[in-house]
């Protein structure tokens, strides 16, 4: 079983491959790939994020990282509503802001502002870096953001940074929140 480390050290030369843009090898399937990884490399993977991304620029590729913590955080900012939430929080409790928040970002939705988002930042032949699972959860799931996504990014790969198991079927946030199954993504790089 490789390392963390190892298995990060992977990533680069499979990313910059020609191969890997033009999804070859994937049956026509929409180029989704998932690095899955122990919660607890949490930080190291975040590093290791930005260093691809460096690297990348240096080979003269792009990466949009699109961390979805902070894409949610910079959605409700600019729809005036993260104070009101923090104030509706202490009012009506945690689970009341999280409704709240999901109904406003309008999740799932023919126009999901998250989904939307993303649309409006994706440049041509950019790889796509999905990042903050964690730190969004609960309020946003990967497997919908994986099953929606393809609106935004349309031939662009895409790679997601999940803290937790993917099977090439389910995915399990921290080993232990099962996820609904999702099945068209491939493992970037195995174990």
């Amino acid at each position: 079983m490789k390392t963390i480390r190892e298995r990060l050290d992977e990533i680069l030369p499979k990313i910059t491959n020609p191969s890997f843009r033009e999804n070859k090898g994937l049956g026509n399937e929409i180029g989704y790939h998932i690095f899955d990884y122990e919660p607890e490399y949490e930080m190291l993977v975040r590093e290791h994020v930005d260093f691809l991304k460096e690297q990348a620029n240096n080979l003269s590729q792009r990466i949009i990282e699109f961390d979805l913590y902070e894409v949610i955080l910079d959605i409700l900012d600019s729809k005036g509503y993260l104070e009101k939430n923090f104030q509706m929080e202490q009012k009506k409790g945690s689970q009341f802001v999280l409704n709240a928040t999901r109904k406003s970002l309008r999740l799932t939705l023919n126009n999901d502002l998250v989904i939307q988002y993303i649309a409006d930042r994706v440049e041509e032949n950019a790889i796509i870096f999905i990042t903050g699972i964690g730190k969004a959860f609960p309020i946003i799931r990967s497997h919908v953001i994986l099953n929606n996504l393809y609106k935004a990014v349309g031939q662009n790969p895409v790679v997601l940074f999940f803290p937790g198991r993917y099977n090439g079927q389910d995915l399990q946030l921290f080993g232990e929140i099962k996820d609904d199954n999702y099945y068209r993504a491939f493992q970037l790089v195995d174990y």
